[in-house]
């Protein structure tokens, strides 16, 4: 369906990356290509104890963090700045669609959690991060979808929380740029996600209705995340990116 498949990554010897939302689905896939291609990686997992069995590779450095949590996210930058003395990239990858419901049927509270983990969480992660962004001149990555911009029928707390994600990074990039540090907002398509099976589980839009054979594979916007890491995404001027780009389809195999 949508005829995408993995783009070539640069070389990323010597880059310190943090991935958020790292304990499955594309952010797992995210460490296998980063490790892949030479980068120090660590990776940020909700609750890493009782994370599932996916397996991951050994040289990441495995971090118990919940994005929610100021205390968890604090605690994970110092143990970068202690154990690798610098980050240069931090990929907000942790993201949430539930409740999914049409709107009458949620209460205001309903979307708390949501509005928690994809724009506070991606705010506070950032905050965090920037004063060693600021010092290597370095990147930050946030996952985003095309909900962030087209209403979806039963995502109410999803497509609102990823708008505000995006107009958020674009508020990163005017106020951050300055200091060298450059932000995207990647839309990734309907991958191949638990996130996704629950999604054909409502049955409430046409994204549900998405067969799992015709869903992206996890490695094709893990590379292009990943090919963000490296030295030409430096040279892109917009902010709001997507995978099925034309720039990102020309250098798919």
């Amino acid at each position: 369906m949508f005829n995408l498949s993995p783009v070539p990554v640069p070389d990323l010897s010597g880059k310190i990356v943090l991935v958020t939302g790292a304990g499955r689905g594309i952010g797992a896939e995210l460490l296998r290509v980063l490790v892949e291609h030479g980068a120090k990686v660590f990776a940020g997992i909700h609750q890493l104890g009782r994370r599932g069995s996916e397996t991951l590779p050994p040289e990441t450095e495995l971090l118990d963090l919940d994005v929610t949590s100021q205390r968890e996210t604090d605690a994970a930058i110092r143990t970068i700045a202690d154990k690798a003395g610098r980050l240069d990239v931090l990929i907000n990858n942790a993201g949430v669609i539930d409740p999914i419901g049409r709107l009458a049927t949620l209460s205001s509270d309903d979307l708390i959690p949501s509005f928690a983990v994809n724009v506070a969480g991606v705010h506070r992660m950032t905050v965090a991060a920037a004063p060693l962004l600021r010092e290597s001149k370095g990147v930050v990555i946030n996952a985003g979808t095309g909900a962030a911009t087209t209403p979806m029928e039963g995502w109410t707390a999803y497509c609102t929380s990823k708008a505000a994600a995006l107009m958020l990074t674009r508020m990163f990039d005017l106020e951050l740029s300055g200091e060298g540090i450059k932000c995207f907002f990647l839309g990734v398509p309907p991958t191949d996600t638990a996130m996704q099976a629950a999604i054909r589980q409502s049955g409430l839009n046409p994204v549900s209705r998405i067969a799992q054979s015709d869903l992206v594979p996890v490695r094709v916007p893990a590379t292009v995340m990943a090919w963000l890491c490296g030295p030409d995404a430096r040279l892109l001027e917009e902010v709001v990116l997507d995978v099925r780009d034309e720039r990102f389809r020309q250098m798919m195999r």
